[in-house]
Protein backbone atom coordinates (compact mmCIF):
# COMPACT_ATOMS: atom_id res chain seq x y z
CA UNK A 1 0.00 0.00 0.00
CA UNK A 2 1.89 3.07 -1.21
CA UNK A 3 2.00 6.28 1.15
CA UNK A 4 2.35 9.54 0.51
CA UNK A 5 3.92 12.06 3.33
CA UNK A 6 3.04 15.24 3.53
CA UNK A 7 5.32 18.17 5.39
CA UNK A 8 3.00 21.35 6.10
CA UNK A 9 4.14 24.51 7.66
CA UNK A 10 0.80 26.59 9.63
CA UNK A 11 1.75 30.23 10.52
CA UNK A 12 0.20 31.43 13.26
CA UNK A 13 0.98 35.23 11.97
CA UNK A 14 3.46 36.90 9.92
CA UNK A 15 6.44 38.34 11.52
CA UNK A 16 6.33 42.37 12.27
CA UNK A 17 9.09 45.01 11.27
CA UNK A 18 9.63 48.51 11.41
CA UNK A 19 10.83 49.55 8.64
CA UNK A 20 10.90 52.46 7.52
CA UNK A 21 8.84 53.85 4.27
CA UNK A 22 11.42 53.31 1.14
CA UNK A 23 12.46 57.20 -0.21
CA UNK A 24 11.78 58.74 3.40
CA UNK A 25 15.40 60.24 3.88
CA UNK A 26 14.45 62.92 6.29
CA UNK A 27 15.52 62.33 10.03
CA UNK A 28 12.73 61.34 12.25
CA UNK A 29 11.80 64.00 14.88
CA UNK A 30 12.81 63.95 18.36
CA UNK A 31 10.35 61.52 19.91
CA UNK A 32 8.88 60.14 16.72
CA UNK A 33 11.85 57.36 16.09
CA UNK A 34 10.29 53.97 14.84
CA UNK A 35 9.66 51.86 17.64
CA UNK A 36 11.18 48.53 18.46
CA UNK A 37 8.29 45.98 17.54
CA UNK A 38 8.83 42.89 19.36
CA UNK A 39 7.20 39.60 18.28
CA UNK A 40 3.68 39.95 20.90
CA UNK A 41 3.01 36.68 23.11
CA UNK A 42 1.14 33.69 21.47
CA UNK A 43 -2.11 32.96 23.59
CA UNK A 44 -3.56 29.80 24.67
CA UNK A 45 -6.87 30.66 22.48
CA UNK A 46 -4.03 30.96 19.79
CA UNK A 47 -2.47 28.13 20.49
CA UNK A 48 -5.67 25.85 20.35
CA UNK A 49 -7.04 27.24 17.37
CA UNK A 50 -3.63 26.20 15.86
CA UNK A 51 -4.34 22.40 17.17
CA UNK A 52 -7.70 22.39 16.24
CA UNK A 53 -6.93 23.44 12.49
CA UNK A 54 -4.28 20.83 12.10
CA UNK A 55 -6.57 17.98 13.44
CA UNK A 56 -9.45 19.21 11.09
CA UNK A 57 -6.33 19.24 8.31
CA UNK A 58 -5.53 15.72 9.17
CA UNK A 59 -8.87 14.60 9.09
CA UNK A 60 -9.57 16.05 5.68
CA UNK A 61 -6.96 14.14 3.82
CA UNK A 62 -8.20 11.07 5.77
CA UNK A 63 -5.08 10.88 8.11
CA UNK A 64 -4.60 8.60 12.00
CA UNK A 65 -7.89 8.73 14.00
CA UNK A 66 -5.58 8.64 16.86
CA UNK A 67 -3.24 11.80 15.61
CA UNK A 68 -6.76 13.84 14.99
CA UNK A 69 -8.06 13.26 18.48
CA UNK A 70 -4.86 13.61 20.17
CA UNK A 71 -4.41 17.20 18.54
CA UNK A 72 -8.24 18.09 19.60
CA UNK A 73 -7.02 17.13 23.06
CA UNK A 74 -4.56 19.03 23.33
CA UNK A 75 -6.25 22.00 22.36
CA UNK A 76 -8.67 21.63 24.61
CA UNK A 77 -5.86 20.98 27.63
CA UNK A 78 -4.77 24.46 26.49
CA UNK A 79 -7.75 26.59 27.01
CA UNK A 80 -7.79 24.83 30.19
CA UNK A 81 -4.55 25.83 31.22
CA UNK A 82 -4.28 28.36 34.50
CA UNK A 83 -1.51 30.80 32.96
CA UNK A 84 -0.39 30.79 28.78
CA UNK A 85 1.69 28.31 27.75
CA UNK A 86 4.21 30.76 27.22
CA UNK A 87 4.87 31.37 30.42
CA UNK A 88 5.18 28.02 31.39
CA UNK A 89 7.46 26.82 28.47
CA UNK A 90 9.38 30.36 29.45
CA UNK A 91 9.69 28.43 33.04
CA UNK A 92 11.53 25.72 31.00
CA UNK A 93 8.84 23.42 33.06
CA UNK A 94 6.55 20.77 30.51
CA UNK A 95 2.83 21.97 30.36
CA UNK A 96 0.82 20.45 32.41
CA UNK A 97 -1.42 18.73 29.83
CA UNK A 98 -2.61 14.81 30.79
CA UNK A 99 -1.87 12.40 27.71
CA UNK A 100 0.17 14.73 25.83
CA UNK A 101 2.67 13.18 24.11
CA UNK A 102 6.62 14.66 23.44
CA UNK A 103 6.07 15.28 20.13
CA UNK A 104 2.96 17.12 20.43
CA UNK A 105 4.65 19.34 23.48
CA UNK A 106 7.67 19.83 20.90
CA UNK A 107 5.34 20.89 18.34
CA UNK A 108 3.66 23.12 20.56
CA UNK A 109 7.11 24.65 21.34
CA UNK A 110 8.33 25.48 18.44
CA UNK A 111 4.81 27.46 17.66
CA UNK A 112 5.46 29.56 20.65
CA UNK A 113 8.97 30.00 20.14
CA UNK A 114 8.37 31.12 16.11
CA UNK A 115 4.97 30.92 15.26
CA UNK A 116 4.79 28.02 13.14
CA UNK A 117 4.38 23.99 13.27
CA UNK A 118 5.21 21.85 11.11
CA UNK A 119 3.35 18.67 11.01
CA UNK A 120 4.24 15.33 8.63
CA UNK A 121 1.43 13.26 7.82
CA UNK A 122 1.24 9.83 5.54
CA UNK A 123 -1.88 9.20 3.82
CA UNK A 124 -2.44 6.03 2.56
CA UNK A 125 -3.58 6.85 -1.44
CA UNK A 126 -6.07 3.96 -1.09
CA UNK A 127 -7.96 4.74 1.41
CA UNK A 128 -8.96 8.05 -0.77
CA UNK A 129 -11.66 8.37 -2.55
CA UNK A 130 -11.47 7.58 -6.33
CA UNK A 131 -12.41 10.62 -7.70
CA UNK A 132 -9.71 12.28 -5.57
CA UNK A 133 -7.03 9.69 -6.88
CA UNK A 134 -8.18 10.53 -9.86
CA UNK A 135 -7.60 14.46 -9.43
CA UNK A 136 -4.14 13.34 -8.15
CA UNK A 137 -3.12 11.83 -11.56
CA UNK A 138 -3.55 15.88 -13.04
CA UNK A 139 -0.28 17.90 -12.75
CA UNK A 140 0.17 20.55 -9.82
CA UNK A 141 -2.62 18.73 -7.81
CA UNK A 142 -1.82 16.97 -4.79
CA UNK A 143 -3.50 14.77 -2.43
CA UNK A 144 -4.72 18.07 -0.19
CA UNK A 145 -5.53 19.83 -2.94
CA UNK A 146 -7.52 17.22 -4.44
CA UNK A 147 -9.58 16.19 -1.34
CA UNK A 148 -10.39 19.66 -1.35
CA UNK A 149 -11.53 20.62 -4.79
CA UNK A 150 -13.74 17.14 -4.68
CA UNK A 151 -15.24 17.98 -1.10
CA UNK A 152 -15.99 21.36 -1.51
CA UNK A 153 -16.38 22.18 -5.32
CA UNK A 154 -17.58 18.28 -6.44
CA UNK A 155 -14.64 18.61 -9.01
CA UNK A 156 -13.85 14.81 -9.71
CA UNK A 157 -12.82 14.35 -13.09
CA UNK A 158 -10.50 16.48 -15.84
CA UNK A 159 -13.69 18.15 -17.24
CA UNK A 160 -14.85 19.23 -14.51
CA UNK A 161 -11.80 20.93 -13.00
CA UNK A 162 -11.40 22.35 -16.63
CA UNK A 163 -15.40 23.95 -16.24
CA UNK A 164 -14.61 25.03 -12.99
CA UNK A 165 -11.53 26.97 -13.53
CA UNK A 166 -13.06 28.44 -16.52
CA UNK A 167 -15.62 29.82 -14.68
CA UNK A 168 -13.46 31.06 -12.35
CA UNK A 169 -14.49 29.07 -9.13
CA UNK A 170 -11.55 27.82 -7.82
CA UNK A 171 -9.49 30.95 -7.33
CA UNK A 172 -12.59 31.48 -4.54
CA UNK A 173 -11.44 28.80 -2.34
CA UNK A 174 -9.36 30.01 0.53
CA UNK A 175 -5.70 29.83 -0.38
CA UNK A 176 -6.12 29.19 -3.98
CA UNK A 177 -4.76 32.23 -6.68
CA UNK A 178 -5.71 33.00 -10.30
CA UNK A 179 -2.21 31.25 -10.97
CA UNK A 180 -2.93 28.26 -9.19
CA UNK A 181 -6.29 28.39 -10.70
CA UNK A 182 -4.80 28.60 -14.50
CA UNK A 183 -2.16 25.99 -13.75
CA UNK A 184 -4.91 23.47 -12.59
CA UNK A 185 -7.11 24.68 -15.88
CA UNK A 186 -3.39 24.21 -18.25
CA UNK A 187 -3.22 20.38 -16.46
CA UNK A 188 -7.00 19.79 -17.37
CA UNK A 189 -6.63 21.11 -20.55
CA UNK A 190 -3.66 18.55 -21.62
CA UNK A 191 -5.38 15.47 -19.75
CA UNK A 192 -8.51 16.11 -22.05
CA UNK A 193 -6.57 16.51 -25.19
CA UNK A 194 -4.56 13.69 -24.98
CA UNK A 195 -7.59 11.94 -24.45
CA UNK A 196 -9.22 13.34 -27.19
CA UNK A 197 -6.05 12.41 -29.42
CA UNK A 198 -5.98 8.76 -28.20
CA UNK A 199 -10.00 8.42 -29.17
CA UNK A 200 -9.32 9.35 -32.51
Amino acid sequence: MSIIQLTQTIHIAPRSSGQAKRGNLQPALPGMEPETLTTPTISNRQIAEVLADVADLIERQHGNPYRIQAYRNAARGVLELQEPAANILARGEDLPIPGLGERLRARIAQLVADGTMTIQDGIYTQTLPQPVRTLMTLEHIGPSTAIRLYEELGIDSAEKLWQAAQQHRICTLHGFGERSETRMKVAAAHRLHRHQGDAA
